[in-house]
């Protein structure tokens, strides 16, 4: 009896005919129509859904809802499911201690099995989520990233420098894995501020000849302002030509001149699922990889979708995740807003604008909803001097609720630089909003932007 080892179980052959990389994307999925992609989507989505209907999670969260098997036959009917969010996964892991029952190993025959990658999230903001692969769904999620490196411009001869988490943290192994394996590039697995101490990591990009930088914008904006603290010229010491990033609050434009105008990407994802959505050369928005996602986009308040031009919380139905951890819409409770119009690339996939906040970090101010980080890029498009560092504190004043950002601001402040950020934040938000003028570095011990993955960019002091 043949081995079911790791390479037979991820499918190679499988994964180079349905998921295309490189030279062979977006020219393998040119022409495709929309109906051909759903046709491919329905097919996937019942090999998913088999799966799950023998898993004890989904058996548990569908039969409380007194869902049956045959009552979902196809995508529409997504929405008669519930959805599930972390809290979810995490009860799950507190019921059936250590992996929670959502992975699904058991639903396998014994001799076909497949086995467990294990990593976690960083655990943060509590205790560590278990996060659970296996081999076909990992290099499916691996493929798909690659797929964004190279046709961002990555090639072989790059030197990747990574600053995403690594020990137990899926991040790090996560972008390791796809450069390895499908990029082929050379990778520095340099890790967080706290891993490998900030500037040691320019050191380390000057000596080895860094020309990638791959992680969280704010940590890379950061590491530009330590390169320079040692003498080195971003761009010209340390030639970093391409930068794939999840940005967040910093704009392209800045992140770039940051690095000597090197090229910035900005993609999507989580942990639970690997990269949902990327962009691509058009600049265009992200093109969700509709060819192994389902995503909606549904109202934080009533979980119905939302028309287009409206934010609403993703939620993401994974339509290759048929080995370990089925996820059906699993709301990640980030919010997006797709984008109107067919794909330049001649492809099927719908686009989105990216991360624009999170629902669960959303402050309501006087009947205008705010997101932390739609603040921070207003603050940092509309201020030449700012380093891009901020965060925002809400706190009751009398009957009413108010919010400051901070931002960090270097070298001299213009008179009326305060006034000004304030005017530009009331007209573009509709609500007063105070602004704070720091001085650089002098937020990180209540951003932790050296030492988290995500730093913090709200502290709520109304309780």
């Amino acid at each position: 009896m043949a081995v079911f080892d790791y390479v037979t179980a991820m499918d190679p052959e499988g994964l180079r005919r349905d998921y295309p990389i490189g030279p062979d994307f977006p020219g393998a999925l040119r022409g495709l129509s929309r109906d051909e992609l759903r046709a491919r989507q329905e097919r996937d989505f019942r090999k998913v859904m088999a799966f799950a209907w023998k898993v004890p999670f989904y058996q548990r969260l569908w039969g409380t809802k007194g869902i049956e098997p045959g009552d979902i036959g196809g995508l529409d009917d997504l929405p008669k499911l519930p959805s599930y969010d972390k809290a979810d996964i995490m009860a799950s892991v507190a019921e059936h201690p250590p992996i929670g029952d959502f992975h699904g190993q058991d639903a396998h025959p014994p001799e076909r099995r497949p086995q467990i990658i294990f990593h976690t999230t960083s655990g943060t903001t509590g205790k560590p989520q278990p996060l659970l692969f296996g081999p076909k769904s990992r290099e499916v999620q691996n493929r798909l990233l690659a797929r964004l490196y190279l046709a961002a411009g990555m090639t072989r001869d790059d030197v990747v420098h990574s600053v995403y988490g690594h020990g137990l943290i899926n991040g790090g192994h996560y972008v390791r894995e796809t450069v390895q394996h499908w990029v082929g590039a050379r990778f520095m697995s340099a890790g967080t501020g706290t891993e490998t101490r900030s500037a040691q990591q320019v050191f380390i990009m000057k000596e080895f000849g860094a020309t990638c930088l791959i992680g969280f914008a704010d940590y890379i904006k950061r590491l530009s302002e330590v390169a320079r603290e040692e003498g080195f010229v971003p761009g010209r010491d340390i030639p970093i030509r391409l930068i794939c990033a999840h940005l967040g609050s910093e704009s392209q434009a800045s992140l770039s001149a940051a690095w000597g105008g090197a090229a910035v990407y900005d993609w999507y994802g989580v942990g639970d699922t690997g990269i949902i959505a990327g962009e691509f050369p058009d600049r265009t928005g992200m093109h969700v990889m509709e060819d192994a996602h389902a995503l909606e986009i549904a109202d934080p308040d009533t979980g119905q979708p939302v028309e287009r031009g409206r934010l609403g919380d993703m939620i993401c139905t994974c339509l290759f995740k048929d080995d370990i951890f089925p996820i059906i819409r699993f709301n990640t409770h980030d919010v997006t807003e797709e984008v109107a119009g067919a794909s330049p690339l001649g492809i099927p996939f719908r686009r989105i604008k990216g991360f624009l906040g999170r629902s669960d970090n959303m402050v309501k101010l006087r009947g205008i909803n705010l997101f932390p980080t739609g603040i921070g890029a207003l603050l940092v498009e509309h201020c030449e001097a700012a380093t891009g560092e901020f965060i925002c504190r809400v706190r009751r004043d009398g009957a009413r609720d108010a919010m400051t950002a901070h931002l960090e601001v270097r070298g001299e402040r213009a008179d009326g630089l305060r006034e000004t950020l304030e005017a530009v934040l009331k007209t573009r938000l509709g609500v007063e909003v105070a602004v704070a003028l720091e001085a650089p570095g002098s937020l990180a011990a209540l951003t932790q932007v050296e030492s988290r993955q995500k730093p913090i960019r709200l502290l709520d002091e109304r309780k």
